[in-house]
């Protein structure tokens, strides 16, 4: 935390700060908006007293955050068009991040405001989708290439198949609850509203395992979310960071000695991989015609141009830059570290490439992302200091608003009461599917795959669902990515016109 003004006026110190109060807003935001996908369930089958229920989401939520790891929060990042990234110490990118975030909290206060269950995720991913597409118009580039196509599918076919996920299992789930536990009295209780149980047995609250469930399932899907949802909010945190104040974040400063020969050393042996498969290397290579670049000895006066040709150049910059067995990264001026992210993210990128060539077998695409994943490591991380204030942001607006939302899905809905079973199968399914999501690094919406359970536990269950509910949940689904697009790109136009 003390890198945070390093080498900034007073002027650019209050622009980062207010970006960083832009960030953990929109984090808060999240916390309230989407606090009823963990707390609905166990308040509307009296599992739990909804303030405790609360406390509880919070809780689950930081820690989700605190142990959730750094995967989701670069895949969000690695969406935004590839010049920005690589310049986004220039007001370009300044812009993008304002204009990205204002976007994102319009949308997510508008539709808590109207009580409807929207995806953050969703919110935020059409916000980047409309900054990239600007970016591309405005300089007249090829729309398709404004974003990291790779990236914007694999998110975009998380975000598509998760509700059906969560629809599908939670309603298996309920079925075989219904057809193998519902067989004699006592069993049968769990498949009962707390207005049922209550007529029948004189009390609302669940059987004592049921409950016991309801709330571990809870917790679960309070700790998944932090897990999830605060990853994206570390990742605009540093975007923020590397993009105000580079002196600082461009490179992690407290990398160790040993990490930074990692990172020379993985450097290395993905030179010799491409020295021994040339044809690799050819075969990504575009038929454009690549920048020229001044030769590697001259690091310091020279722009690198990224382009897959210009591989071999970079990995000379790279051992000129770390030469002398640089242990620590306070040895170079602050443009020799904006040199060395903007290279180092160009050679994983080949990478990358490389590995999804045709005639790249497993072992060697194993091998390749063990090497990325090196090259890296001391560029996309993130200080402990920012994982706790993003943390702290989720947890608190998870404490506040939750009720319009958790109505939604606690009562509108089904046509009828939800049951204890129900709650229960929609919570494990949604517990499990975001944190296996947040485990292999796929951003998914906590909102939909709650929803969409919810919604398949009363389909099967022969409740049926109330039309206007889901229709109207089912339009802020439709509508948010347009709406966060055109929202984003709007202002990223107007801001780009001031400055």
């Amino acid at each position: 935390m003390l890198n945070l003004f390093i080498g900034l006026d007073i002027y650019t110190g209050l622009l980062l700060l207010l970006a960083l109060a832009f960030v953990l807003f929109y984090e808060a935001i999240n916390g309230f908006h989407d606090t009823a996908n963990a707390v609905a369930t166990v308040i509307y089958t009296r599992a739990m007293r909804p303030q405790l229920a609360v406390v509880m989401a919070a809780a689950f939520n930081f820690f989700g955050v605190l142990l959730g790891g750094l995967s989701v929060a670069y895949a969000i990042v690695h969406m935004l068009p590839t010049d920005l990234l690589l310049n986004m110490g220039s007001s370009h990118g300044l812009a993008m991040v304002f204009s990205m975030l204002l976007a994102a909290i319009i949308w997510n206060l508008g539709t808590w405001f109207f009580g409807l269950p929207a995806s953050s995720s969703h919110t935020l991913i059409g916000a980047i989708i409309g900054i990239g597409l600007t970016n591309a118009i405005m300089n007249g580039n090829s729309v398709v290439d404004a974003l990291n196509l790779r990236e914007v599918t694999k998110i975009f076919t998380s975000l598509i198949v998760s509700p059906i996920v969560g629809l599908a299992l939670a309603g298996g789930l309920i079925f075989l609850l219904r057809r193998f536990w519902s067989g004699t009295k006592k069993r049968a209780r769990i498949h009962r509203s707390p207005e049922e149980r209550k007529k029948k047995g004189g009390v609302r609250k669940p059987p004592f395992w049921t409950r016991t469930s309801l709330i571990v399932s809870a917790a679960g899907v309070a700790f998944s979310h932090g897990a999830n949802d605060g990853q994206k909010g570390i990742g605009l945190v540093m975007l923020v960071l590397v993009g105000i104040a580079p002196a600082g974040f461009v490179v992690n400063m407290n990398a160790s000695g040993y990490e930074i020969a990692r990172t020379r050393d993985a450097i290395n042996n993905f030179e010799v991989f491409l020295e021994q498969r040339p044809e690799l290397l050819k075969t990504i290579t575009t038929t454009e015609q690549p920048v020229a670049t001044a030769q590697s000895g001259d690091v310091q006066s020279s722009v690198f141009h990224c382009h897959p040709a210009n591989t071999m150049d970079a990995f000379e910059r790279v051992k000129t830059l770390l030469a002398g067995n640089v242990t620590n990264y306070s040895a170079l001026e602050v443009g020799q570290r904006s040199q060395l992210r903007r290279i180092m993210l160009c050679i994983s990128d080949t990478a990358e490439k490389v590995a999804k060539s045709e005639g790249v077998n497993r072992n060697d695409q194993q091998m390749l992302k063990k090497l990325r994943s090196d090259i890296l490591s001391t560029i996309e991380y993130a200080p402990i200091w920012i994982i706790m204030a993003v943390a702290l942001a989720l947890g608190i607006g998870t404490m506040i608003g939750w009720r319009r939302v958790a109505m939604t899905i606690g009562e509108k809905i089904g046509k009828k009461g939800m049951t204890y079973a129900q709650g229960m199968s929609a919570q494990i399914t949604a517990a499990i599917s975001i944190g296996l999501a947040s485990y292999v690094g796929m951003p998914v919406s906590t909102t939909h795959v709650l929803s969409s359970a919810v919604a398949g536990t009363m389909l099967v269950d022969g409740g049926g669902l109330q039309r206007k509910t889901v229709t109207s949940i089912l339009m802020a689904w439709i509508f948010t990515l347009p709406a966060a697009i055109f929202l984003s790109g709007v202002l990223y136009w107007i801001a780009l016109q001031l400055i």
